[in-house]
């Protein structure tokens, strides 16, 4: 099965996988810790906590730094939140940081039956809202969680200062596939979920010069994603109208993307959503925040202070 269709639909729009072995060691320490009724210590990911999502989803996420505004690390398709490690130092040297693992993500159970972009989007406010009501809150995506971010975005409103996207949003507004087309694809991942998720990583969102062991790591560990989350969860990413979410969301957009694949077409975004600006960085692939951070965490960081 060739993996384009589907790779263009996670690259535009949204990006892996069970829970690591640090993510399985956190979340057994939390439960384990939580049972006895004795304090949860942090970790180097910050101190783990667990709530319940609008559906009864267990949701597990952590917290680092101090200070406002609330920053929200949402990950992408079949990934988790240790895939934003490598900006944890610097963000929470500033602000308080917040990851998540979204719902069938990570340490967060796969209960639900609806996997729709909105549900994502109430696992990061559940998030949020167990926290101390934070006042100003930006929402940072990658991938999916682009339009996971744009989903709880409209319901936090007027919290929100900004969303940001990572990779993510370049299709939004765009015809969709033929119908036919995608579910061809659909029935590979269903015969074979980890053979046709590994040969679309290492084809589609990696640049030619891309560090072999970090394609490696995230084929591997994306190709292990539970098949009943992650294949209802791209279908429901194809389906999400972006044109409304996006138009209902009215502070800043900025996405910061790659210039791997199609360009993202800024004016045409801006006429359903005059908010939205692009960011493109050269020479990096889907994955720029593993693949380059010391020029990724600046960029972040500058659209997080040049918001309103």
């Amino acid at each position: 099965q060739h993996p384009m269709i589907l790779a263009a639909a996670l690259l535009g729009v949204m990006a892996a996988s069970g829970p690591t072995a640090a993510a399985a060691a956190d979340t057994a320490a939390a439960a384990s810790a939580a049972s006895a009724g004795t304090a949860i210590a942090p970790t180097s990911r910050g101190m783990p906590r667990v709530t319940r999502s609008r559906d009864g989803s267990s949701i597990h996420y952590r917290m680092r730094g101090s200070g406002e505004p609330l920053v929200v690390l949402i990950h992408g398709w079949s990934c988790d939140s240790t895939y934003w490690d490598a900006q944890l130092d610097d963000l929470a040297s500033r602000y308080t940081v917040l990851t998540i693992d979204l719902a069938g993500h990570g340490s967060s159970t796969a209960t639900r039956s609806q996997w729709s972009m909105g549900a994502f989007g109430d696992d990061v406010v559940a998030a949020v809202e167990d926290l101390a009501s934070p006042s100003r809150i930006v929402l940072v995506g990658h991938s999916m969680g682009g339009p996971v971010a744009v989903e709880a975005a409209r319901r936090l409103a007027p919290r929100v200062a900004g969303v940001i996207g990572l990779d993510t949003l370049k299709s939004a507004g765009l015809p969709r596939p033929p119908a036919a087309d995608t579910e061809r694809r659909m029935e590979g991942m269903r015969k074979d979920f980890a053979g046709s998720t590994r040969e679309m990583v290492k084809a589609v969102f990696f640049r030619p010069d891309a560090d072999p062991a970090l394609v490696r790591r995230i084929a591997e560990d994306m190709s292990q994603a539970p098949p009943e989350v992650a294949i209802p969860s791209v279908q429901a990413l194809n389906a999400w109208d972006g044109v409304r979410a996006m138009a209902d969301v009215r502070v800043p957009i900025v996405a910061i993307n790659s210039d791997l694949g199609p360009p993202t077409q800024e004016a045409r975004i801006r006429g359903f959503a005059p908010t939205f600006r692009a960011v493109v960085v050269p020479g990096t692939g889907h994955f720029l925040m593993m693949e380059d951070p010391a020029r990724l965490n600046p960029i972040i960081d500058a659209q997080i202070r040049g918001l309103p």
